[in-house]
C-alpha cells in the first residue's frame, strides 16, 4: 500500500478514478483466497463486504482524503513566501482551453470538507 499512497496528498481525484481505486483493493484483497461455503460446501470467491470484514484496515479511498486534508492543513499554515502557497492561491496566466474545465485539488478539498 506504500507504493499505492506516494503522494497522494496532491492527487485530484475523479469518480471514475476513485472506483478504480476501491477495484484495484478489492483485487488485492482478494489474495486471500476463495472460502467454502458452510451450507454446500463448495469453493466461492468472496463477496465485496465479507473482504471488506476480514480487512480492518480503512478503505484506500478514505485514507486518500485524509491525507489530502491533512496536507491542506499544511499548506494552509505555510507562509505566503513559501512557493506552496502561491500554487494554490496564484492565478494562471494565459488563455483557458475550450474545453470543461478539470477537476482541481481546492475542488476536492472542499467537496471532502
Amino acid at each position: 500500500m506504500p507504493i499505492v499512497f506516494y503522494e497522494c496528498e496532491s492527487w485530484s481525484l475523479t469518480l471514475r478514478e476513485e472506483r478504480k481505486l476501491r477495484v484495484f483493493e478489492n483485487m488485492v484483497l482478494r489474495i486471500i483466497g476463495p472460502r467454502r461455503d458452510k451450507v454446500t460446501g463448495e469453493w466461492r470467491r468472496l463477496h465485496n463486504e465479507e473482504l471488506n470484514d476480514l480487512y480492518s484496515s480503512p478503505n484506500i479511498v478514505w485514507v486518500i482524503k485524509s491525507r489530502r486534508m491533512r496536507w491542506a492543513g499544511h499548506v494552509a499554515r505555510m507562509g505566503e513566501e513559501r512557493g506552496v502557497d502561491r500554487i494554490l492561491v496564484g492565478k494562471p496566466e494565459g488563455r483557458r482551453p475550450l474545453e470543461r474545465p478539470r477537476h482541481r485539488w481546492v475542488d476536492n478539498i472542499r467537496t471532502d470538507l
